[in-house]
């Protein structure tokens, strides 16, 4: 199983879970198989099925836009982490 890393502003709706375990073989089966136990986070990872901009998935440290997005391979002993952008603040 993949082990999804979930960051602090998404672990409520994770349970509050730092990580989870998952199956599945491209990013998006690892992800709905998390949105399947929380569904509350179906509204934050995905957009109109995509991963919105301020997103940042990798996989084994590789930003899975710069590979082949959704559809990026996962190993069952990968770790997936999700990273929301952060923005804001002042020069």
């Amino acid at each position: 199983m993949a082990t999804i890393r979930v960051p602090p502003i998404l672990r409520p709706e994770a349970g509050g879970n730092r990580q989870v375990e998952t199956d599945g073989a491209t990013v998006r089966e690892v992800l709905d198989g998390l949105i399947g136990t929380y569904p509350a986070l179906k509204e934050r990872i995905y957009t109109d099925g995509q991963l919105p901009e301020f997103l940042n998935v990798f996989v084994d440290g590789t930003d899975v836009r710069l590979v082949d997005g959704l559809d990026t391979t996962v190993s069952p002993t990968a770790t997936v982490i999700l990273l929301p952008a952060v923005a804001g603040g002042r020069y």
